[in-house]
């Protein structure tokens, strides 16, 4: 039966990541982007810290190392990877935030061979190509020689600076062993974010005219919180412990897709052919490079 909820999940989790999409082209005008930020992970902290406290109790007081592994880790995954998502929203597309993100786990298996010296085999450095050249076609609209006289929207550096940090925040976690459980740490590690995020959200209530936060702005902090936040960690927990850590990285390669149809209905974005010939480089490209001997 567990494993059974463990597949039924594969296709909800990256259903779950992409709410954040949404979160992030409908706050526009609602809730500005540090606020809702903070928010989102103040209430996910709510939700995750009645599972995490017996843990986060009997493993006692971080130590120093621990807190500053935890505030590092917090500021690249919970305010860059938090704000500067929703600044992105403003001016690029749930699809092409999705597509770019789905490059993410290329890239953590690129600098995981040349930081953690992990292996990495001719079918990976293939995986590469093909990811790499989906990018390119997305991102000059199907025309690659136009990338000298090309111009970038202002959202797609936001997220690509995002997905660089969620990158070094994989290999940060990975490279930095805690003794604690993944789900406790995490919860230590979003309360440093959280701790961070409060002055920024501050200094931008000083600096952002009319900053405010309306219902509609609260709700989709809600929204945040429960879906991409508590719900797509706690999800991806419960399949890695069932299935392991290979199948479950599937939800990976599905989340660019859900994201395009999320955008198509939700949003009324429209999907280009340039859009679906990237998908169907950089997809396989991104499995080819994470997938192991046993997934083959």
């Amino acid at each position: 039966m567990r494993r059974h909820l463990a597949y039924a999940l594969i296709p909800i989790t990256p259903a779950f990541w992409s709410a954040n999409y949404y979160v992030a082209a409908k706050a526009v005008g609602e809730i500005e982007p540090h606020a809702l930020a903070l928010l989102r992970w103040a209430f996910a902290l709510c939700l995750m810290l009645p599972f995490a406290w017996p843990a986060l109790k009997r493993d006692g007081m971080p130590t120093k190392q621990e807190w500053i592994d935890s505030f590092v880790l917090g500021g690249l995954g919970m305010w860059i990877c938090g704000a500067f998502v929703y600044y992105g929203g403003r001016s690029t597309s749930a699809l092409n935030m999705g597509l770019m993100y789905g490059v993410s786990p290329l890239l953590i298996a690129l600098f995981s061979a040349l930081w953690l010296k992990e292996r990495f085999n001719a079918r990976q450095i293939l995986g590469v190509g093909l990811a790499f050249t989906g990018v390119v076609w997305i991102v000059t609209r199907g025309d690659p020689l136009a990338i000298g006289r090309m111009q970038w929207v202002e959202g797609d550096l936001w997220i690509a600076v995002a997905v660089l940090c969620w990158t070094a925040y994989s290999l940060l976690l990975k490279q930095r062993a805690s003794r604690r459980d993944p789900f406790a740490r995490l919860s230590l590690i979003t309360a440093c974010g959280v701790a961070i995020l409060i002055p920024l959200t501050w200094v931008e209530s000083q600096l952002v005219p009319g900053w405010h936060i309306s219902w509609q702005g609260l709700w989709l902090a809600v929204i945040a919180a429960v879906l991409p936040g508590f719900g797509a960690y706690q999800a991806y927990s419960y399949m890695q412990q069932q299935l392991g850590a290979a199948r479950t990285g599937v939800v990976l390669y599905l989340g660019p897709l859900y994201a395009g149809v999320m955008g198509w209905l939700l949003l009324e974005q429209s999907i280009a052919g340039f859009h679906l010939l990237g998908a169907a480089l950089i997809l396989p490209g991104v499995y080819l490079v994470t997938m192991r001997k046993a997934d083959a």
